[in-house]
């Protein structure tokens, strides 16, 4: 079987182009179990985010981008064969994608929406090719943080209460009387929702309540709530 060879030009390529090269491709290789090593990558709105491979092999021929966890051809961002200059761009590609020549995908002027998962496929021979996942997320670059509370006063034994703490921030620490929060049975933190539930309350559960917000290179915390707990009936 003879060797892949395409030709193009600097300027855009119709993405039938690709569709060609990638059915051949798919055709040569079958999939292996070889493993890739590709690094997560949080981002900045607004600034370049850069997708990088790492241990890749030398001897790679191609690299497929896709946005998204699978290898539909609708899904592909972008295709580089080594041996040409510029990459090839596919029916996803949005005007700010780009390959680098070590296979990494760089994106200009991120946004929230490109946030997500994409599907890198190297092919390395043609009876080999290796797939990997990275995930993107792009945060705003100023934090926002509020900490509410369904009820500031609550009674031991008898009353649960939530507090929320409303951010754009990617990770979030919770605080009791100034320390870090030692959560227990009665505690619960739910990360999509932001918020920590104590149930039922307790009266060493009183006191002053803070969450801490950060991004990969800043930090900052809501103002404090205090919880007050009264008596249950029984005890008064």
């Amino acid at each position: 079987m003879g060797s892949l060879s395409i030709s193009t030009h600097r300027g855009p390529v119709h993405w039938q182009v690709i569709l060609v090269v990638v059915s051949l491709f798919n055709f040569w290789c079958q999939p292996t179990t070889a493993q890739l090593t590709v690094v997560s990558t949080y981002n900045s709105e607004g600034e370049a985010a850069l997708l990088p491979l790492h241990n890749t092999s030398n001897d790679a021929i191609a690299f497929v981008w896709y946005r998204g966890k699978n290898t539909d051809r609708n899904c592909m961002i972008a295709f580089l064969i080594t041996n040409l200059t510029d990459d090839i761009k596919g029916p996803a590609y949005s005007g700010r994608e780009r390959i680098t020549s070590d296979g990494s995908l760089l994106i200009d002027n991120a946004t929230m929406h490109d946030t997500g998962m994409y599907t890198i496929v190297i092919y390395i021979t043609n009876v080999i090719k290796k797939f990997g996942l990275v995930r993107l997320i792009v945060y705003e670059p100023e934090l926002v943080v509020s900490l509410n509370v369904s009820n500031s006063t609550v009674t031991e034994n008898k009353d649960s209460v939530v507090f929320t703490c409303n951010t754009n921030a990617l990770f979030i620490h919770w605080f009791f009387n100034g320390m870090n929060l030692q959560l227990n049975e009665r505690m619960n933190v739910s990360k999509v929702y932001q918020s920590l539930t104590i149930d039922p309350v307790k009266r060493e559960d009183a006191g002053i309540y803070k969450c801490e917000v950060s991004n990969i290179n800043r930090s900052t915390a809501s103002l404090p709530v205090v919880l007050h707990v009264k008596l249950s009936d029984s005890h008064s």
